[in-house]
C-alpha cells in the first residue's frame, strides 16, 4: 500500500475538505480534521496541515493537490489590523456540508462609517449562533447594509455536479456572481478590498474562474476564519445561514417531516423515510445526491 504525505495550509484543509465530502467517513484519528474513503485511496488531513493518502491511487490523488501544496504568503498582524478599518465586500457561504438544502452565497459591503452600526446589531460568525438568532440579526442586516445573495437550490446543484462541476468550482462562480452584483449595487462605491471566507488556494479559486471576469482580482483577499477578520464577513456569513434555514424550512413542509441540517447518521434515516413516502425523484429536489448519504439511505431501505 502506498503512503503519499503532503503539507497544506488552513485553506487547503477546507479546499479537500470540500471536494471529498461526499466520501467523508464518521470515524477520524486522534489530530484529524476528516477522514475521506475512496474505492482505491483513504485521504486523512490533520489539523498539522498534514494530509496523507493510503492506497493504490494515493499518488495519482496527491498528483491532484500539487498546486494546493503551495501556500500563499499571509498578511502580517499589522496589514490585518488596516483591514478592519477598511472599508470591505465580504463573502461566505452555507450549506455545502448539509446533505439537505441548497447552496446559499452572500456577499456583503460594510463601508468604515458602518462598522460599528453593523457591529451593535450582534454580527458575529453565524456557527456562534443560535438560528434564532441568526434570523432575529438577519431581519435587521438586510435592511441595513447593502448585500446580494445568490441560492443554488438542489435540482440544480445535483445537475451541474452530475455534468463534472465540483462543488469547489460551483462556490468559486456563486462567490463571483454575488461580488459582480452587489458591485452593481453600491456603484459608484467601490470597496478597498474584497475578502472572501477562505475555501479554495487563491490560484485555485482563480483558476476556476480563468474564462471568467474577475472584478478587483488585485485587492482580493482569501483568509480563513474571514469572518473573525472583517465584520463584513461575518454578515455575510449571517445572511447566507438565514437564507438557507429558509430554504430549508421551505423543504421540510413539503416533506411534511424535519429535515436535519449536516450529513450525520440522523440524515441517512430521514432521506430513507424520504425516499419510502415520497419516492427517490423527491429526494433529488431536496438533498445533494452525490453526498454518501443517498447510498446510505437506500441501504437502510434494502
Amino acid at each position: 500500500m502506498s503512503n503519499i504525505v503532503i503539507k497544506v495550509d488552513h485553506g487547503g484543509i477546507q479546499t479537500l475538505k470540500d471536494f471529498y465530502n461526499p466520501f467523508i467517513i464518521d470515524r477520524t484519528p486522534p489530530g484529524a480534521v476528516f477522514s475521506a474513503k475512496l474505492t482505491n485511496c483513504t485521504i486523512t488531513a490533520y489539523k498539522s496541515g498534514k494530509v496523507l493518502f493510503q492506497g493504490s491511487a494515493a499518488q495519482q490523488e496527491a498528483n491532484r493537490w500539487k498546486k494546493t501544496a503551495k501556500t500563499a504568503p499571509s498578511q502580517t498582524e499589522d496589514e490585518l489590523q488596516q483591514l478592519q478599518q477598511m472599508s470591505v465586500i465580504g463573502s461566505d457561504e452555507a450549506g455545502t456540508g448539509d446533505y439537505f438544502g441548497p447552496i446559499t452565497v452572500a456577499a456583503v459591503f460594510v463601508p468604515k462609517e458602518k462598522r460599528k452600526l453593523v457591529q451593535q446589531l450582534g454580527v458575529k460568525d453565524s456557527k456562534a449562533l443560535t438560528d434564532k438568532q441568526v434570523f432575529s440579526i438577519a431581519n435587521t442586516l438586510i435592511e441595513t447594509v447593502p448585500y446580494s445573495l445568490l441560492i443554488l437550490r438542489n435540482e440544480k446543484y445535483n445537475q451541474l455536479q452530475k455534468s463534472g462541476m465540483n462543488q469547489g468550482k460551483l462556490k468559486a462562480i456563486l462567490h463571483n456572481q454575488a461580488i459582480h452584483h452587489l458591485l452593481k449595487k453600491i456603484s459608484p462605491d467601490k470597496p478597498e478590498a474584497v475578502l472572501i471566507d477562505q475555501f479554495a488556494e487563491p490560484n485555485v479559486y482563480f483558476q476556476y474562474l480563468k474564462d471568467r471576469d474577475v472584478p478587483f482580482k488585485d485587492i482580493t483577499i482569501f483568509k480563513p476564519k474571514a469572518e473573525h477578520i472583517h465584520i463584513s464577513v461575518a454578515a455575510a456569513s449571517i445572511i447566507a445561514r438565514y437564507a438557507f434555514l429558509k430554504e430549508l424550512n421551505s423543504l421540510s413542509n413539503a416533506a411534511g417531516f424535519y429535515l436535519p441540517k449536516g450529513a450525520s447518521h440522523t440524515v441517512d434515516e430521514v432521506a430513507a423515510k424520504l425516499i419510502k413516502e415520497k419516492g427517490k425523484n423527491t429526494l433529488g429536489k431536496m438533498a445533494k445526491l452525490h453526498f454518501a448519504n443517498t447510498e446510505k439511505a437506500l441501504n437502510l431501505l434494502n
